[in-house]
């Protein structure tokens, strides 16, 4: 069941994103939640990544498919597959300049789970390949 229960939430998770419904991403946070970014700083909290997928909205849109979740027994450790399939809308901070430019990048995550829901997400991808795409 613990291991049921970590699928399904890592799979909400992802269907909020693909549905633009940061807040339900939200809902499945604990208060002290971590979020790693790829070759960025950790964001602390609820509010920090409120404002990190308020950034990405302005910035990215994308959609993720393929998406594969893995599990442990406990229920406590998860991880996923999935490729992001996006659109550079607008430029970001220290990156090439947005044109609407597309790209398609395998992506990965990796969580911890407590009580059902997220208290850390660690996100890898190719940053050298997505500057590639948009270059």
């Amino acid at each position: 069941m613990p291991r049921a229960t970590a699928l399904a939430t890592i799979s909400a998770y992802y269907d909020a994103f693909n549905a633009g419904d940061t807040a339900g991403m939200e809902a499945l946070l604990t208060e002290d939640f971590e979020h790693h970014v790829n070759e960025g700083q950790i964001r602390h909290g609820i509010e920090a990544f409120r404002a990190f997928n308020a950034h990405m909205t302005r910035c990215y849109r994308e959609h993720l498919s393929d998406v594969v979740v893995m599990a442990n027994d406990a229920g406590t450790r998860a991880a996923a597959e999935f490729v992001v399939n996006g659109v550079y809308l607008q430029s970001d901070d220290g990156l090439p300049e947005a044109k609407g430019q597309k790209y398609i990048l395998p992506a990965g995550a990796f969580f911890t789970l407590r009580d059902g829901r997220i208290q850390r997400v660690t996100t890898f991808y190719n940053l050298a390949d997505w500057i590639r795409q948009v270059s």
